[in-house]
C-alpha cells in the first residue's frame, strides 16, 4: 500500500492562513545559524595557525595572502572630508556654476574625480529637490487661479 505522506503536496494546502507564519513569533532577534556556530568553534580553535599560516605565504610572495595580509593591516581607505567649497545653489544657473567649478578643481588636481562625481550627486539631488517644490508651487498657484474661476494660461 503506497501512501502519501500527511504532509505532502495538496494536503498543506490551506494549513495556514494567508499572510500568517507557522510560527508568528519568528526566529529570536540574535540568534545564529547552527552551521555557522559550528565552523566558528572549528576556526576559534585553529585561528592562529591559519593567521601564521597566511602569513608565512604572504612571505613566500602568494599575492592573494599578501593582499588579504595588507588588507588587515591597513584597511582600503573610505570617504575622507575634502577641502572644497561648492557655490550656493538656488537656480539651475547656480548649479551650472558648481558642477563648472567641481570641473576646474578635478583639472587643477584640487579634488579626485571620483571625489567630483559623489559631490555631483549632491548637486544632481539637490537640483531634483529643487524642481519638486518649483513644481508643486506652480500647480498651487494653477489650482488656485482655476478654482478662483481663472482660466490658466
Amino acid at each position: 500500500m503506497n501512501r502519501e505522506p500527511e504532509n505532502a503536496g495538496r494536503k498543506q494546502a490551506g494549513r495556514f492562513q494567508k499572510g500568517e507564519s507557522g510560527n508568528p513569533a519568528g526566529k529570536p532577534r540574535g540568534a545564529r545559524n547552527r552551521t555557522t556556530l559550528a565552523m566558528e568553534a572549528l576556526f576559534d580553535g585553529e585561528a592562529k595557525a591559519i593567521v601564521r599560516k597566511a602569513i608565512e605565504r604572504a612571505k613566500e610572495g602568494d599575492g592573494i595572502a599578501l593582499r588579504m595580509c595588507l588588507e588587515r593591516i591597513v584597511p582600503p581607505r573610505k570617504d575622507r572630508p575634502i577641502n572644497f567649497s561648492l557655490p550656493s545653489i538656488k537656480t539651475a544657473a547656480d548649479a551650472l556654476a558648481a558642477t563648472a567649478s567641481l570641473v576646474t578643481a578635478v583639472a587643477s588636481g584640487d579634488i579626485t574625480p571620483s571625489e567630483a562625481a559623489e559631490l555631483s550627486k549632491l548637486v544632481d539631488s539637490f537640483m531634483k529637490s529643487f524642481e519638486v517644490v518649483d513644481l508643486a508651487e506652480r500647480i498651487g498657484k494653477l489650482e488656485k487661479n482655476v478654482a478662483h474661476g481663472h482660466t490658466p494660461l
